[in-house]
């Protein structure tokens, strides 16, 4: 396996649904991803966060991650999220995906029970032990109640080849250097917030959710950084924390599966609302309306510095 096969800003997708939900859009989802590649995004994440894992069904799981994989055909690294609190559950949905020909996972720890570092040891032994895909930890202590050190992360390194990989969302960005420090330069870290300056430290890549509605300049901010603009970067980088605030006053924790897809339908892209429990856009009425104007506006903000940039590259 290349150590550094996956670099660069991934788009973690959203799931088009139908009306309501009832079901996936599956021709949505073909047009979504086709968008994706000719924006030139270097490969995607489906089944993550943003993209309802917990609310999609067996039957769904299978069927999305084989249209995803056959319609991309090779033209980008496909990567699965795996992430189930049930060991066995996660090494099924891990099996599923390297039989369908998914390029890699994405695994989350085991969430709602706290368990022990030895504990997720053995969650991700019995996941390496079964499938020989890369696997990229997912540290999000916030939504699973699980952080994981730069220690743990080394340990589980050192012992399976295949973690190479790890999306680090603590929110301590000095996490990336603490990470790259202790398994030496092995692990791959990619940003799961704090893009320049996690860059900086050393990640090689960005779990990007901006990118199921700016596609373009969200994945040119790691070529400018690959680049040394790091200005330029800095400059994409300020406006979407700007939009970033806007959603998260709005609509906290959960608010980049609701907001983008309605940002992804003001874009030209539709691909339905979220599933029940979360807060559909449309429930939120007038403020979600006064929200995406907003960000709309700043869209608009970054596609105009988008020129300026491309120009200066020219």
């Amino acid at each position: 396996m290349s150590e550094k096969a996956f670099l660069g800003s991934y788009t973690v997708t959203v799931t088009p649904f139908t009306e309501n939900g009832e079901a996936v859009d599956f021709p949505a989802f073909k047009k979504f991803l086709d968008w994706q590649l000719e924006a030139g995004v270097p490969g995607v994440i489906i089944l993550g966060t943003t993209g309802e894992f917990l609310a999609i069904g067996e039957a769904e799981r299978e069927e999305i991650v084989e249209t995803a994989v056959k319609h991309i055909a090779g033209r980008a690294p496909v990567l699965v999220g795996a992430t189930d609190a049930h060991t066995p559950t996660a090494v099924r949905y891990s099996r599923q995906a390297a039989e369908l020909g998914a390029d890699g996972l994405m695994i989350a720890p085991p969430y709602y029970y706290t368990p022990t570092h030895d504990e997720i040891f053995r969650h991700y032994q019995a996941i390496a032990e079964a499938v020989s895909l890369p696997i990229m930890l997912y540290n999000n202590p916030f939504t699973t109640n699980v952080d994981m050190p730069a220690s743990l992360v080394g340990r589980l390194t050192r012992a399976f080849e295949t973690v190479r990989y790890i999306k680090e969302a603590s929110m301590d960005v000095a996490r990336v250097y603490d990470i790259v420090e202790e398994t030496e330069g092995v692990m791959n870290v990619f940003a799961g917030e704090r893009i320049v300056e996690s860059y900086l430290l050393g990640a090689v890549g960005y779990v990007n959710p901006y990118g199921n509605y700016l596609p373009y300049a969200t994945s040119r901010i790691w070529d400018f950084l690959v680049q040394g603009r790091i200005d330029s970067a800095k400059a994409i980088e300020r406006l979407v924390n700007k939009l970033d605030h806007i959603i998260a006053e709005g609509h906290p924790t959960y608010g980049h599966q609701c907001y983008s897809k309605a940002l992804a339908a003001a874009v030209g892209m539709p691909v339905g609302d979220v599933r029940p429990p979360l807060t559909t856009f449309a429930e939120l009425g007038e403020e979600g309306e006064r929200r995406r104007e907003k960000i709309v506006k700043i869209i608009a903000e970054i596609d105009a510095l988008m020129e300026k940039l491309d120009s200066k590259a020219a």
